[in-house]
C-alpha cells in the first residue's frame, strides 16, 4: 500500500516536472523566435572582450530585445554565452533573437567600404581613411607616396587603418610585379620607382582611359630626347604636397624652383606625386607607339597632341581662344 502510494507520488512529481519543463521549454521557444519591434535595419555591435550583460544591454538599447534578460536568457538557453563573436552585425527589420543570434554564431559580420581613388595623394587617402566610419585611426603610419593601389577595399568595424593600408601595397606590389614582366623594351624608366613617379604624373594629367596611352608616349618620347616633362601637376604637388591647390598655376609657380617643378629640373621628380590606378602603370609600360612630344587641353575635358613646337603652339592658341569664352 505505501510502495503504490509512493508510486503514485512519483508519477505526480515527474508529471508536474515535465509539464513545468515543457511550458518553460515552449516560452523559450517562443521568445526566442518573436519578431523583434525594430523596424528598421540596424548594426549591432559586439565590442572585443564584451561580456553577455554588456552585450544584452546594447541589444535592448538598439530595441532589438525588450528587456536585457532576454537576450542574456536565450543566449545562455542555447549555449552561446561563450560565443558571442566580436564584430559589427546588420540586423534586418523584426529581426527575432533567434536570427540575431544565428547571425553572431556563424559571424556573419557586416563588410563595410572605402573607395581609393586613382590619383589620390597620400595625404587626401589619409583623410578618406579618417572619414571611413569604424577605422581606427590610431598610431596611423603614412605610407610613401605612390605605394598604394588606389581600389575599393572591404573592411570591418575595428579594423586599423594601417591595415588597409598594407592591403593597398601589397595589392599594388602583385600588379606592379605583373606589368613589369611585361613590359615594352627600351623604356626610359629603370626600374618600379620610376615607373611609379611617371604614372604618377600620367594618372593626373588625364582620366581618359584612351589618352594615358597617348600622355605616357609624349613623356617617354621627352624623357628619351632629353627634354624636360614640364607637367603642371608636379609643380602643384610642389607646392601643396598632396593637397589641393585651390587656385590656378602662376608665372611665379612654374619659376619656383622646387624638386617637383619639372619646368626647371631635368628628368623624374624624387618621388611619385600620387598614388597611380593599374591603368596608368600599364600606359607607363606599354606607351602608345606615336611621336608626340606635346599636349595641350581642347577644351572638352581631352587633349589635343603634336609631334611639333609649331603644331602645339597653334594648339595652345586655340586653348587660349576657348579660355577666353569660358564664363
Amino acid at each position: 500500500m505505501m510502495q503504490s502510494r509512493f508510486f503514485r507520488i512519483l508519477i505526480v512529481v515527474v508529471a508536474a516536472f515535465l509539464l513545468l519543463f515543457g511550458t518553460g521549454h515552449g516560452l523559450m521557444r517562443q521568445l526566442a523566435a518573436a519578431p523583434g519591434e525594430r523596424e528598421q535595419t540596424t548594426f549591432f555591435y559586439i565590442a572585443p572582450g564584451s561580456s553577455v550583460s554588456v552585450v544584452a544591454m546594447e541589444a535592448h538599447k538598439l530595441r532589438l530585445v525588450r528587456e536585457p534578460w532576454h537576450f542574456k536568457l536565450i543566449t545562455r538557453w542555447k549555449g552561446l554565452d561563450r560565443a558571442l563573436y566580436a564584430g559589427e552585425y546588420q540586423i534586418a527589420p523584426h529581426a527575432s533573437l533567434e536570427d540575431v543570434l544565428g547571425q553572431i554564431k556563424e559571424q556573419q559580420t557586416y563588410k563595410r567600404r572605402v573607395i581609393i581613388p586613382e590619383g589620390a595623394s597620400v595625404a587626401e587617402v589619409e583623410g578618406i581613411l579618417a572619414t571611413s566610419f569604424g577605422l581606427d585611426m590610431a598610431a596611423y603610419r603614412a605610407p610613401e607616396e605612390g605605394s598604394l593601389l588606389p581600389e575599393t577595399y572591404f573592411y570591418e568595424r575595428g579594423d586599423t587603418a594601417n591595415e588597409i593600408v598594407k592591403r593597398m601595397q601589397s595589392a599594388l606590389d602583385l600588379a606592379l610585379d605583373e606589368y613589369w614582366a611585361a613590359r615594352a623594351p627600351h623604356l626610359p624608366v629603370r626600374d618600379r620607382h620610376e615607373t611609379l613617379v611617371l604614372a604618377s604624373i600620367v594618372e593626373k594629367e588625364t582620366g581618359l582611359a584612351d589618352e594615358r596611352p597617348l600622355v605616357a608616349a609624349v613623356f617617354t618620347n621627352r624623357l628619351k630626347k632629353g627634354m624636360r616633362l614640364q607637367s603642371d601637376p608636379t609643380v602643384i604637388y610642389g607646392i601643396s604636397s598632396g593637397q589641393p591647390l585651390g587656385r590656378s598655376l602662376t608665372r611665379t609657380d612654374l619659376r619656383n624652383d622646387t624638386p617637383y617643378n619639372t619646368y626647371r629640373r631635368n628628368g623624374l621628380p624624387p618621388t611619385p606625386i600620387a598614388n597611380p590606378g593599374i591603368a596608368a602603370v600599364a600606359a607607363v609600360l606599354n606607351p602608345a607607339s606615336v611621336p608626340y612630344l606635346y599636349f595641350v587641353a581642347d577644351g572638352s575635358g581631352g587633349h589635343v597632341f603634336a609631334e611639333t613646337l609649331s603644331e602645339h603652339n597653334r594648339n595652345v592658341a586655340r586653348w587660349r581662344e576657348i579660355e577666353k569664352t569660358r564664363p
